[in-house]
């Protein structure tokens, strides 16, 4: 049984480690504490473009929603800033990562594309289930020595093919 907080890549691979870390665990840490400080440097600001895919298989409905880091960052905050808001009847961290897969990055040069998959829920208090089913493709850049988000198409259907 996988161990949905363990990095499933060693770290001699350090393009697949690396990039897990950033697009897991330090975006599920960054959102649960809605402080984007602590992913800022992750992203390539000058090329950043963000596709939301509005949870269609279709890509004639998806939406050039973030042109710029800065609109994604102010939705992602938005979105962190909601999340904390609310009241779980687990713990948020533990299901997150419960829900999120991602085993699949492909190493192309400098360039990785990362299929980040979610497909799980979290409880509320209020006895509401929050299902958590979509996928983001990430286009990430290795800069300076380090991996970096440069875009992203997301919020697709998981799997796709399903509306």
């Amino acid at each position: 049984m996988r161990n949905p907080v363990q990095n499933p890549f060693p770290p001699s691979d350090h393009a697949r480690y690396s990039i897990w870390e950033m697009l897991v665990r330090r975006d599920i840490d960054a959102f649960l504490a809605a402080d984007w400080s602590m992913v800022a440097d992750d992203f390539v600001e000058k090329e950043f473009i963000g596709i939301d895919g509005q949870q269609k298989a279709n890509p004639d409905e998806w939406r050039l929603a973030f042109p710029t880091l800065a609109a994604y960052r102010d939705e992602w905050l938005q979105q962190a800033r909601d999340f904390a808001g609310q009241s779980f009847a687990e713990d948020p961290r533990t299901a997150i990562f419960a829900a999120t897969m991602l085993e699949d990055i492909e190493i192309n040069g400098d360039l990785a594309l990362a299929r980040k998959k979610f497909d799980g829920g979290i409880r509320r208090t209020d006895g509401q289930f929050d299902v958590l089913r979509w996928q983001t493709v990430y286009y990430c850049r290795r800069q300076e020595s380090r991996w970096k988000i440069c875009g992203f198409t997301g919020y697709l259907p998981n799997p796709m093919g399903m509306d």
